[in-house]
């Protein structure tokens, strides 16, 4: 399973029409004087180094195997979605502060400059969204992040300047995105928990070590599994290595055992095949023993 050629076609994109529109609603808050233009204005040129940086990331990740890097460069990709994250956090935080400054310190708004810069925002970071929204990468998915923010903030810049224009209220604005920052700062607390997931090598949310267990027993000729680690690399590429005791060493038990991973979303696998009654050496093979484990376990293999 490869990443598809799109996900850094994307990122490109997002990262040009991020970089272009930040110097745009830059000099255009200036002008209006809108606090959420400008904040948004200095997040998105964050946004837009960060995205840069992943795009990067991304065509690195895609390199092959070689004596330095025998797993690949896949987790590069996850860096640039750990540090395009890290950003969109602080980021959040900046804008959150800005506005709470604003709220006691309210100034005057130009509303006509700042209904047509939201209309302008809310088109540009739209396309950008557009083209991030199918992520194969955990770095997609960030970048993808920082567009649904930038089209939210802007939708609610938009309503807040009808809603000024017409009451003349400011406190609108910088109330509207602080609730804005807020929303995004926790979708990146979540998404920064699957990046660490990845790097401390949590097995994978949507694989079970024991389900897996048991179908791999169910296999005609396997009378165990045990020491099965699972990871990912990625996010998206899942790994395992396992032990099986099997009285069958024939490429054909192997191949049995790479279709079932396969259909558990494993991509790579390293197996290790031992005879009925064989002592396994790693005396710690898995956490705890499982029920499937420990049925197989009356067979009389030895750990």
């Amino acid at each position: 399973m490869s990443k598809s050629p799109k996900s850094e076609r994307n990122i490109l994109i997002a990262f040009l029409l991020n970089l272009g529109f930040s110097v745009y609603e830059f000099i255009g808050g200036s002008l209006t004087g809108s606090v959420a233009i400008v904040s948004d204005a200095i997040h998105d040129i964050g946004d837009a180094m960060s995205i840069g940086l992943s795009y990067f990331l991304e065509r690195k990740s895609k390199r092959h195997p070689d004596q330095a890097y025998t797993y690949g460069y896949l987790r590069y990709s996850v860096l640039g979605s750990l540090i395009t994250t890290v950003i969109l956090l602080l980021g959040s935080v900046f804008v959150i502060t800005n506005a709470i400054s604003r709220v006691i310190h309210p100034v005057e708004i130009h509303y006509d400059g700042m209904i047509i810069l939201a209309v302008i925002g809310v088109i540009v970071n739209f396309l950008a969204a557009f083209f991030t929204r199918k992520g194969d990468s955990l770095n997609q998915k960030s970048v993808n992040l920082h567009m649904l923010e930038d089209v939210l903030g802007w939708v609610v810049v938009l309503i807040g300047a009808i809603v000024m224009r017409f009451t003349n209220f400011s406190y609108i604005d910088p109330i509207l995105s602080i609730v804005v920052a807020g929303f995004i700062f926790w979708q990146a607390l979540m998404n920064f928990q699957n990046i660490l997931n990845v790097f401390l090598e949590k097995a994978p949310n949507n694989i079970s070590p024991d389900q897996l267990c048991e179908h791999l027993l169910k296999l005609k000729g396997i009378e165990d599994v045990h020491h099965v680690h699972l990871w990912s690399m990625d996010g998206f590429h899942n790994y395992a290595t396992l032990h099986v005791v099997t009285k069958d060493e024939s490429t054909k038990i192997k191949k049995l055992i790479r279709d079932e991973l396969t259909k558990h979303g494993i991509s790579h696998s390293t197996i290790e095949l031992e005879n009925p009654g064989e002592h396994c050496h790693d005396d710690h093979c898995n956490v705890e023993p499982t029920k499937v484990h420990a049925h197989a376990h009356q067979h009389g293999h030895k750990h």
